[in-house]
């Protein structure tokens, strides 16, 4: 796995994991809504701590600087 993702883009799907937490634990989302953005917000954290996003492959996106 290349990396594919750079700091900003990590930086961001940490902060929205967090704020899906947050809205979760406030009673704010509930049910299926909060399974469903629970999961996302997973994925966000695993996919920003591995620094690959499987979905930028198809689309040839890469958030990360390149080295020169």
């Amino acid at each position: 796995m290349k990396k594919n993702m750079g700091t900003a883009d990590k930086a961001i799907r940490i902060l929205i994991a967090i704020v899906i937490a947050a809205l979760y634990f406030t009673n704010v989302i509930s049910g299926t809504l909060a399974i469903i953005l629970g999961i996302l917000a997973v994925v966000f954290v695993l996919t920003s701590f591995i620094s690959f996003c499987p979905l930028y492959l198809p689309f040839g996106i890469n958030t990360s600087k390149k080295k020169r």
